[in-house]
């Protein structure tokens, strides 16, 4: 080894070891001025002689060339939810700690009684990530996806300084995977944020929103530049090293190998009391914490008494979120105002005076719907209590009537009661009667207009229904932008490339107004786009903000924008282009409409096998179908009724998107059969029973239902509407032509497995979950998510929780993997 390769490795070890003693030990040796000028003196022989630079060199903090995407992890083992609990307090301050002795409870009833020790930990309100070390050097970072695939954010990382690159300590294993939570510090927040405001530049809405973008930047410098802190909590997998027996065990481990731990804010108890005790002291503490928690987790501390009460669903026995009350604050309602979403529902947002609560400035909360507003009598100018509901999301709690603005004599408008009104009121009423006719509220009670604020249209609410919608469909706006989200989004039609933010600025600038414009792109456009959005963007001087979900293509807070290259816009052209030829029930779901999600889109593709017969079937046909009711029904039946909606279809079809028809796997005959349709016949109410013997009556044909004049009265006056007239003949039409199953699906699979129900439960060894849900659907079966007597298989992989407790105790017949697929091919 050559001088240059030693010092460069000296330096290395030691800037390391100064950084674990500042941000993990929290007490440094050297002051910040000998540690940057060992630092330059790092990074000028690395420049010199890159050859010799190390794997866990300091320098790899301050970030490296920018991505051009993230790339899936499939996480080895879960990253799986908590449930939670809440413990609500009343006025006088008071817990109520039920759930979390209900939590007890249940745990020591699978544990046959014995009592369990408790290890109590903050519930970091970040970001959860996996961190792989092999041979003590971090290979790989991971988000938490959805649990079982996350994104690959190694290189960001990297930069955050209290992760260690290499692991400390003598005794490091072969193979560890750590998790923990990314977070911004508040100090570090607020740092950030007046940096922002003094460049003129957009704000974050809390530490979490800035952790999250910060993580998910394509350009690991302004990762690097963010501050953000990473605290461990578990070990997921582990080969070699110390062996824990219990989870304090792991945390001192942890500390040992480099991480960085909550101190003092957890412990470990030995009863349920002694750790809601400690819960009650860090909800007081919590104000004063450098990190935002939004509650407490409590775990099982004995990692055999884990093994043992295992896993339910997706989240742990042995372990739970203890919640803390939501954070409620007063602050006044300025105006009242209506936001659409992506299905038209038109939902009330109260406007406020901005207040601080649970850690963020509110300025805007829900009030859910019309009848909601009114039933807590909501009105503007009211001094409201706002809480975040489950710390998130901000909502009115109630009204505080005592100081609601009133009218007055001089406060009255003519525009409530006319002079000659007021004057004959207040000679004729009683003395009450007169205070109230001067007390009345300032400001009426609120109701939703009724027409859309975006587009104009129609405002309608369905008979028995609290949501109001927007009628205007993609002709609206605010329709519009989520529709082509939900259209090119992964379950849908799975546009790759094309994200929010693209969506966003392609109909701001009306570049595009419907689901074909899409396939209509082209480079110059999508050029044009960025171009202007550049533009607006450098004229306003904000930074566009980075989202969880979607890349950020800014290259930091000083640098400005970079042109948007050709490729990237090659790259979205190419994800449209692919996804021309969908599975039918990917189209379905894609084109947004109301109450059809991805369970009832494959019905309708199994159903009728392809796009056509789908826009002709009638609603009673529709209702017949399993899990598919009569609202459902209507829905769907009113969406195709509509021509614009099938213009916008014919549009798709005309730029080449061709929906990929499939066998018919769910036999209509066996679902409409005559005294189901007329059952369900809308606006004409009559039992299955009843239906037969009309059915019988009119010679069991519907030319009979349409002419025959012997048949009940009620029946004739329904028949009587032209629109129902006019439906029955659609219904003859529709049977005569009837989608049939022949010839489109094996006998084998008819007679074995159609209409069966399997429920999928646990890990699988090589299979997905939606992959093998896929395969039982193509073969006629059904997938389910809960186990009952009529289900017919559970197919078990590992850890597969109360589902196969239950199907045992059901005497359900439980298959693995093997077994499954040997079923699917015979």
């Amino acid at each position: 080894m050559n001088q240059t390769e030693q010092k460069i490795k000296d330096l290395t070890a030691l800037l390391n070891r100064y950084a674990y003693e500042y941000y993990t030990l929290d007490a440094p040796n050297v002051p910040d001025a000998e540690y940057d000028r060992l630092f330059r003196e790092l990074e000028a022989l690395e420049t010199a002689q890159p050859e010799y630079k190390q794997p866990d060199s300091p320098t790899q903090r301050i970030g490296g060339a920018a991505l051009e995407g993230f790339t899936s992890v499939r996480h080895t083992v879960p990253m799986l939810s908590l449930n939670n609990a809440f413990s609500p307090q009343n006025e006088e301050g008071v817990f109520d700690h039920a759930e979390m002795y209900a939590f007890d409870e249940r745990v020591r009833g699978g544990l046959n009684g014995a009592q369990a020790e408790y290890v109590i930990e903050p519930k970091f309100d970040g970001l959860a990530i996996s961190l792989l070390y092999r041979d003590g050097m971090l290979v790989q970072a991971a988000t938490r996806g959805d649990g079982a695939t996350g994104e690959d954010v190694t290189q960001n990382v990297k930069t955050i300084a209290n992760i260690p690159l290499r692991l400390h300590g003598d005794n490091v294993p072969q193979l560890i995977e750590v998790r923990g939570e990314v977070l911004m510090l508040k100090a570090d927040f607020t740092a950030l944020n007046q940096r922002q405001a003094d460049q003129n530049q957009k704000t974050f809405a809390n530490p979490r929103n800035a952790a999250a973008g910060s993580l998910r930047q394509l350009n690991s410098k302004i990762t690097a530049r963010r501050k953000l802190h990473f605290f461990a909590y578990s070990i997921a997998q582990q080969e070699g090293g110390f062996v824990s027996e219990q989870h304090i065990q792991e945390l001192a481990y942890l500390s040992d190998l480099g991480f960085s731990l909550p101190n003092g804010q957890f412990g470990c108890f030995p009863n349920i009391g002694e750790v809601l005790g400690f819960y009650e002291q860090m909800q007081q503490k919590r104000p004063s914490l450098p990190y935002e928690i939004d509650g407490m987790v409590v775990k099982v501390n004995s990692l055999a008494q884990q093994k043992t009460l295992g896993f339910i669903s997706r989240a742990p026995r042995w372990a739970i979120a203890h919640k803390f009350p939501a954070e409620e604050a007063l602050t006044v309602v300025e105006a009242i105002d209506v936001q659409v979403g992506r299905t038209g529902a038109v939902t009330p947002v109260a406007r406020l005076q901005p207040v601080f609560v649970g850690g963020v400035t509110v300025t805007n909360a829900t009030l859910h719907n019309e009848g909601e507003t009114q039933r807590k009598d909501v009105r503007i100018g009211d001094t409201v209590i706002v809480r975040r509901a489950g710390d998130v999301i901000p909502e009115v709690a109630r009204v505080v009537f005592d100081r609601r603005p009133m009218q007055t004599p001089e406060t009255i408008d003519e525009t409530n009661t006319s002079f000659l009104d007021g004057l004959q009121e207040d000679l004729f009423a009683l003395p009450s009667e007169k205070h109230q006719t001067t007390s009345q509220p300032l400001y009426p009670q609120y109701r939703l207009p009724e027409h859309c604020p975006i587009c104009g249209s129609d405002i309608e609410r369905e008979e028995g229904g609290a949501v109001a919608r927007c009628s205007g469909g993609m002709l609206c706006r605010a329709q519009r932008v989520q529709g082509l989200i939900h259209f090119a989004s992964r379950k849908a039609m799975d546009i790759d490339g094309l994200g929010q933010r693209q969506i966003e600025q392609l109909v701001a600038q009306e570049l595009v107004r419907h689901f074909a414009d899409l396939y209509r792109l082209d480079i110059t456009t999508l050029q044009k786009m960025k171009e202007n959005t550049d533009q607006a963007e450098t004229q306003s001087g904000v930074e566009a903000m980075p989202s969880e979900n979607t890349p950020v293509l800014s290259d930091g807070l000083t640098n400005g924008k970079k042109p948007l290259p050709t490729k990237w816009a090659q790259n979205i052209l190419d994800g449209i282009e692919a996804s021309k030829q969908p599975d039918l029930a990917r189209f379905l779901f894609a084109l947004g409409i109301r109450h059809v999600g991805e369970r009832t889109a494959k019905s309708l593709a199994q159903a009728f096998g392809n796009l056509e017969n789908i826009r002709h079937a009638p609603e009673p046909v529709l209702a017949c179908l399993p899990d598919i009711g009569s609202v459902v029904a209507h829905s769907i039946a009113h969406f195709f009724a509509q021509a614009e909606q099938q213009n916008m279809i014919d549009e798709l079809l005309a730029v080449g998107v061709a929906p990929q028809e499939q066998p018919v796997t769910l036999p209509l005959a066996q679902y409409v059969t005559p005294e189901r349709w007329i059952s369900r016949l809308p606006d004409f109410k009559i039992s299955e029973k009843k239906a037969a013997a009309l059915w019988d009556l009119a010679g069991k044909s519907v030319e009979g239902l349409t002419r025959d004049k012997a048949l009940p009265a009620d029946w004739q006056q329904w028949r009587s509407i032209e629109a129902n007239l006019s439906l029955l003949t659609t219904m003859q039409q529709f049977l005569a032509h009837m989608p049939s199953e022949t010839g489109t699906i094996a006998e084998s699979h008819a007679s074995s497995l159609f209409g069966k129900t399997f429920v999928l439960t646990g890990t699988l060894p090589t299979l997905k979950r939606d992959e093998a849900q896929a395969m039982i659907e193509a073969a006629g079966g059904k997938v389910s998510g809960s186990v009952s007597k009529k289900t017919d298989f559970v197919v078990a992989g590992e850890a597969p929780g109360s589902k196969l407790e239950k199907a045992n105790a059901l005497d359900v017949a439980v298959l693995n993997e093997a077994a499954l697929l040997a079923l699917l091919n015979s």
